[in-house]
């Protein structure tokens, strides 16, 4: 094997057990999984709406100052009117990001307590009156001090969704499922560029109200999922609830809780977090322990693929998009544009959710970052070298960020989540992932804050313009050298063998070693015949 001879890891093979899952029995925990997704288009609309409101008459009347000039929205050509200043536009904007940080870590501590289920409930309610504070103001302070308050139920969803998914999925879809999260998040965020665009044209305060409103139905609909959804059956294991974790792995199956399929899953998940115990004790401190079980690398590598992800400069165009389309085609409807990347994020994290289990997490981070460098350099290129006036320009800066968007939403828009929900042991999980998305927001915070500044002209200002983009390449060739060294291969495993190959090999030789661990469950679900590496849809991959 190219990663070296298969060691003795510790860690309980998932042996042989009486029959393979079907489809069909598989069928409960892929709803169960794809239904919680559904808390990313609460993270994608909140994140999106602020594009647009950015650009209103009323919002900016409300909560803007009076300048002598500022530019049109139909027009391009510059007038007095309101408008925020820039200090005000990277607070509102990155002060959401404030909010899910601190919602990002309290989510470890909240679900280990609580559990999975009630844990997103919790996160809901904190939304539900950070979108009430925002929707009864016409102060700036309080409407900001809302977007934090949502903030923190978003940032507890970001981090128990994605776990929760991991934790529920068959393994040999696992990947598809979690990429449901992203692709969740690309709903959310084309859905607030529609109800932006649909009352854009309001003259009164519900310009604005209406799009902030509209997201307690998504609250709504996410409250009655969770009431019906199971707990996490390895989150009660590590509770020493065995019973209702074999009832939910029941559930999840479509079985009894004398099946042997239950059975054997709930000791391997009972055997690997003893052994998970023996070197932790589950603390924040553990999870960047340089053990054999590698636990340093695995927090770093989750830490800094969601500070990557960011740093691809995804969120320039989805939290000032509407401006920026508005710059590089002077005259047009920049809301048009802004719905129509937005097509691009959800249509094209489709290929990437099939991709996923097909090409691997590892193939798809480095070659998607590779694409995105490319389409990057092109905007930087062509928006510095010709002038905002020209219509050819413009619509070729467009065309490029869009092939830019698609690069993102069908590579590391959906791979960071599932890497970073698969690689980590259950006894330090939650710590880890909520670590893992404070980092993804402490970045979306810096980037959102800066950005204004970096972008725009005057003093104090960078007035870099779409020159910001040569940023955005250094950062992705970054990601490309950043995944080759760091991401190991994870599809078609369970999290118990991906313990085992963190604790047998290296990233640039996981792909050897993740086709050993596989090859050899197979010959010890001897009972059963073997199948080729590709079929995902047959023999015991379909079990977690």
């Amino acid at each position: 094997m190219a990663g070296g001879a298969v060691v003795d890891t510790g860690y309980a093979s998932t042996g042989p057990v009486a029959r393979p899952a079907s489809v069909r029995q598989s069928l409960p925990a892929i709803l169960v999984a794809a239904a919680s997704a559904f808390g990313g288009v609460l993270f994608g609309y909140d994140t999106g709406t602020i594009s647009g409101l950015l650009v209103m008459e009323n919002f900016r009347e409300t909560f803007g100052q009076y300048f002598d000039n500022i530019p049109s929205n139909t027009s391009g050509v510059p007038k007095p009117g309101f408008d925020l200043t820039t200090s005000d536009q990277s607070l509102v904007v990155s002060i959401l990001s404030a909010g899910t940080f601190v919602g990002a870590l309290a989510g470890a501590p909240i679900s280990d307590v609580l559990g999975r289920r009630w844990g997103m409930q919790v996160a809901l309610l904190v939304f539900c009156v950070g979108v009430v504070m925002q929707m009864a103001t016409t102060d700036f302070g309080v409407f900001t001090g809302g977007r934090v308050v949502a903030g923190l139920g978003v940032g507890i969803l970001s981090t128990i969704v994605p776990m929760y998914q991991s934790e529920t999925a068959p393994r040999w879809i696992r990947g598809a499922v979690v990429s449901g999260y992203q692709w969740a998040i690309t709903i959310g965020l084309l859905i607030a560029s529609l109800a932006t665009y649909g009352t854009k044209n309001r003259t009164n305060t519900s310009s604005w109200r209406i799009p902030v409103g509209i997201q307690f139905a998504f609250a709504l609909i996410l409250c009655g999922f969770f009431l019906v959804l199971p707990e996490s059956p390895r989150w009660l294991v590590k509770k020493g609830n065995h019973e209702a974790a074999s009832k939910s792995l029941a559930r999840l199956n479509s079985t009894d809780v004398d099946d042997p399929i239950v059975r054997s899953e709930l000791s391997v998940i009972q055997t690997n977090l003893d052994i998970e115990l023996t070197h932790s004790t589950g603390s924040y401190l553990d999870c960047f322990k340089p053990n054999d079980r590698r636990y340093f690398l695995r927090s770093f590598t989750g830490i800094f693929i969601q500070a990557f992800q960011q740093l691809t400069g995804i969120n320039f165009i989805f939290y000032f998009g509407t401006t920026f389309f508005q710059n590089a085609l002077p005259g047009s409807n920049p809301f048009i544009f802004s719905v129509i990347s937005n097509v691009v994020n959800v249509v094209t994290t489709l290929p990437g959710m099939y991709m996923m289990e097909r090409v691997g997490r590892r193939n798809l981070l480095i070659w998607g970052a590779v694409w995105m460098c490319l389409c990057e350099l092109i905007v930087a290129v062509v928006g510095t070298a010709v002038p905002n006036t020209n219509q050819s320009g413009g619509k070729a800066l467009i065309a490029f960020v869009c092939i830019y968007i698609a690069g993102f939403a069908s590579t590391w828009g959906p791979a960071a989540w599932v890497v970073c929900g698969e690689i980590f042991p259950l006894a330090i999980r939650a710590k880890a992932l909520s670590l893992c998305t404070a980092s993804n927001w402490l970045w979306n915070f810096g980037i959102g804050f800066a950005t204004p500044y970096l972008v725009q002209s005057g003093p104090g200002h960078a007035g870099l313009g779409t020159k910001v983009f040569f940023i955005w390449t250094g950062t992705c060739a970054g990601c490309a050298v950043f995944a080759y060294f760091f991401i190991y291969e994870t599809r078609l495993l369970s999290l118990e063998e991906v313990d085992e190959m963190y604790a047998q090999t290296t990233a640039i030789k996981s792909s050897a070693a993740n086709a050993e661990i596989r090859a050899r469950r197979s010959d010890l679900e001897g009972a059963v015949a073997p199948v080729k590496e590709d079929e995902l849809a047959t023999h015991d991959e379909k079990k977690y």
